[in-house]
């Protein structure tokens, strides 16, 4: 393991030589304060997982792996990113658009950090089995296209729990009021699109919303390192690192990991490892490094726990409650019908309890309290409405998945469905203001404000 986290801080080094107008001001020296790596710092670990975090620490080898990975961003659609006062981002977004769709070949006089970035998502890691791959999407599309349409808020909201990992968001502006809806969506929309049929290929509608996504990563990194006053690398260290990416790429993998320890098992079942395959490639094509996902069930509990180990534990109203309350409030449907407004409040009651589970807690020790999103008596009769709902629906696709004569027909209507789901998220709009990270001293005069609307 030690070569491997020799060639991580090699990766994380090289940035300030490879993209010099990005990282050249970057002390890759220094640990970010956000790195909680000794016993004595608050980590985001339970209590009850103390005993299990100072022994992790005491591996040294890991650690400073983990404090490696806090500084890295994502070099290739870095370097695509950092060619915004040239081509401007409306032109970056329209050429990648084309790579995507029709190869990289068919942009004109393509910039090379552009052939880079396509040339790197091209490339087919060794373990990848698409067959595999595609029945794991199948399996997926069950929770995608009825589950996740009224959990969706919940999960956005528990990656603001943290202020060093959510600070990125907050500083971007993109969350204040209804734009908040928008960022739902979008998430929603690009999760949702990862798991249709032969979506992940090289040149399906999966694939190309996460070269996209990736762009708007690393455009947030570009405008946080050099424009905002509030962005400290000495504290925060890299705006949105890929280890910030994996816990919530990998969420579908961990909860059959979990199932899997729980057994007492070192392997997954077949249906399980499907999941664990279509998690990974997914997770791969967003840009992050292989070592951080492993296909094993203890390799899987092994970099959350650290990741989560090695993570200060702060909270800020400021950052993380603005963000969640408004991520609450934003009213998600695209029109103001009846029915669109039951199932605005609904989902929004659904999303309160289910995000109070994932976060359990009572008095000042509640999240859901800290942040003012508590649920009330009606959010929980509601909640059990839904989930009685929902329930005889999921039931029955899990078992027409496991049955040849049910199982295509079943399919049918579950990409039916998230099709119909896909119009109403919207098409994901991909948007930059470089006011919204200059804290008033603005160097980017000269870089208009744009709006990009990216076609499916």
């Amino acid at each position: 393991m030690r070569d491997i986290t020799e060639a991580v801080q090699k990766k994380v080094w090289s940035q300030g030589q490879l993209i010099p107008s990005l990282y050249g001001g970057v002390d890759f020296g220094t640990v970010p304060y956000r790195f909680a790596g000794s016993v004595n710092d608050k980590s985001c670990l339970p209590a009850g997982q103390s005993d299990r975090r100072i022994s992790m620490l005491k591996d040294i080898d890991r650690v400073e792996r983990y404090c490696a990975y806090t500084m890295l961003g994502d070099s290739v659609a870095d370097a695509y990113a950092a060619l915004t006062p040239v081509y401007g981002f409306r032109n970056l977004i329209g050429m990648l658009a084309t790579a995507c769709e029709k190869g990289v070949e068919r942009v004109a006089d393509a910039p090379q950090e552009l052939v880079n970035f396509i040339r790197e998502m091209e490339v087919i890691p060794e373990w990848l089995d698409m067959g595999l791959v595609e029945e794991g999407a199948r399996i997926t599309r069950i929770q995608m296209g009825i589950q996740v349409p009224f959990v969706i808020r919940g999960v956005f909201i528990s990656t603001f729990t943290n202020k060093y990992s959510g600070l990125p968001m907050a500083l971007t502006g993109t969350l204040a009021g209804q734009s908040s809806a928008r960022r739902i969506q979008e998430t929603s929309s690009f999760f949702t699109t990862a798991c249709l049929p032969r979506a992940l290929e090289r040149f399906g509608v999966g694939f190309r919303a996460a070269a996209m996504v990736r762009l708007m990563h690393s455009m947030v990194r570009f405008n946080l390192l050099t424009n905002s006053k509030r962005w400290d690398t000495a504290i925060y260290g890299i705006p949105i690192p890929q280890i910030d990416q994996m816990p919530a790429g990998m969420v579908p993998a961990l909860l059959v990991a979990r199932k899997a320890i729980k057994r007492k098992s070192k392997k997954f079942t077949k249906r399980e490892r499907a999941i664990v395959e279509f998690c990974r490639y997914q997770s791969y094509l967003l840009g992050l490094p292989e070592e951080l996902l492993p296909g094993t069930p203890q390799g899987i509990i092994e970099v959350i726990m650290t990741y989560f180990g090695t993570l200060r534990d702060d909270y800020d109203d400021e950052t993380c409650g603005a963000l969640a309350r408004a991520t609450m409030e934003a009213y998600r449907p695209n029109d103001e019908r009846l029915r669109s407004r039951i199932y605005d409040s609904f989902e929004r009651s659904f999303s309160r309890v289910y995000f109070e589970r994932l976060f359990p807690g009572s008095g000042k020790g509640s999240m859901a309290r800290q942040m003012g999103i508590e649920s009330s008596a009606i959010d929980y009769v509601k909640f059990v409405l839904v989930a009685a709902y929902l329930a005889p629906q999921i039931a029955f696709h899990l078992l027409a998945s496991r049955t040849p004569v049910l199982n295509k027909f079943a399919d049918r209507l579950l990409v039916r469905k998230i099709n119909r789901l896909l119009v109403e998220y919207g098409h994901a709009e991909y948007t930059t203001d470089p006011s919204q990270y200059t804290d008033g001293n603005n160097k980017t005069e000269a870089l208009d404000s744009e709006r990009v609307v990216a076609t499916r």
